[in-house]
């Protein structure tokens, strides 16, 4: 494939020698588990966001379910009280919702940005619904001035999905720029290797302001211990490897460099696909977005087709997500009959092309060429 979506091993050879050398200083330290380079990387996370605790688990899935059920020990939340979630996700958000003893109440996207908005919140914030989990989805965060005062009022917990939105910000109303984290409750963040700041495999971590909250995820993460040997609460292994840290370690500062990257991609696209009502772009990158993915919609043409015209001229392309998670065969016993239509019908809609700092703009050059091509001929 001549325009990848993501050649990892190209984007990992680019931080070398510092990530080989920082893996080598694990190996010969000889602490494997926890320890000064877990320590570390959470350090860099929380001051990145600018949040007061960083909390590193092994998984974005973990991040999110530890999360949760430190809310439910705090007694932040309880168990079967509903959780607001939009089903144009990866199905991790809905599944740590269930695992917390939870229940999802699926929600709908705006069509113009995919994300969560009030005025949604407020349609499906019915008794017994005492959280939202917004997710920063393509690395955009969900945060408005209006959820903010919708879940205000509401009183609403927010559990922020920020998988996909290392190192963004936004922009509220009154000027203030927020963080992931520095407008939710906590934010889960996931650090799988085609993440815009991947690990070497599976790695998260939680950014939250609430001491008690972190302190209880933290012990959650380590078989609920309270000191070695002493459990206090019914706990799992879902430690940070360090091995994982010190490779995130590297990449982390990086990470505005990715973004910014992404950005003029992003920009670089929108000036050069001549779109029309057949395939509709994303909204133009604001100044701190991720753009974790540069997700086209396919309205008036074959998505099946679209893609395989591309494919055949070298332009990798993916589904994010193809199956809304309120359709999942995992979540039948708690969608209920209220469906998410807007959902439904992006997941048979989106494509998302290379986006990267590994595209290049000559590459971004190239593809909307053929783009431009296929849309002539499809």
């Amino acid at each position: 494939m001549k325009y990848e979506m993501l050649p990892l091993d190209r984007i990992n050879r680019g931080f070398e020698p510092g990530l080989s050398a920082a893996v080598n200083a694990v190996i010969r330290s000889g602490h494997f588990i926890g320890g000064p380079t877990v320590a570390r990387f959470e350090s860099q996370l929380s001051d990145l966001c600018g949040v007061d605790y960083a909390v590193g688990v092994s998984t974005g899935l973990d991040a999110l379910r530890l999360t949760l059920r430190a809310m439910v020990i705090c007694g932040m939340i309880e168990a079967g009280d509903g959780v607001i979630v939009p089903a144009n996700s990866f199905i991790a958000s809905a599944l740590a919702i269930v695992d917390a003893g939870l229940k999802p109440v699926f929600a709908d996207p705006s069509e113009t940005d995919f994300l969560l908005h009030a005025d949604e919140i407020e349609r499906r914030a019915c008794e017994g619904v005492k959280a939202v989990m917004p997710v920063d989805l393509y690395g955009r965060i969900a945060a408005t001035d209006s959820m903010l005062e919708v879940c205000r009022s509401r009183g609403l917990l927010i559990i922020e999905d920020a998988a996909q939105a290392i190192g963004a910000s936004r922009r509220l109303d009154n000027g203030t720029i927020v963080n992931p984290g520095q407008w939710s409750d906590a934010a889960a963040f996931s650090f799988y290797p085609a993440k815009n700041v991947g690990a070497l495999g599976d790695g998260g971590a939680v950014v939250t302001r609430h001491s008690e909250l972190a302190a209880t995820i933290r012990a959650l993460a380590n078989y609920g211990e309270s000191q070695r040997y002493h459990c206090t609460l019914p706990g799992f292994n879902c430690r940070l490897d360090p091995i994982q840290a010190a490779a995130l370690s590297v990449k982390l500062p990086r990470v505005g460099q990715e973004n910014s990257a992404r950005r003029r991609n992003a920009l670089l696209y929108r000036s050069m696909i001549n779109a029309d009502e057949r395939l509709i772009l994303p909204p133009e990158p604001e100044d701190g977005d991720a753009v974790h993915q540069f997700v086209v919609r396919c309205v008036g043409i074959d998505r099946d087709r679209f893609r395989s015209r591309l494919g055949d001229r070298g332009v990798a392309t993916a589904i994010h997500y193809p199956v809304a998670i309120d359709r999942q065969e995992a979540m039948r016993d708690y969608a209920g009959t209220s469906r998410c239509e807007i959902a439904a019908r992006l997941s048979h809609e989106v494509v998302s092309l290379p986006v990267s700092s590994a595209t290049s703009p000559d590459d971004i050059r190239a593809i909307s060429a053929i783009i431009n091509e296929t849309l002539e001929d499809i």
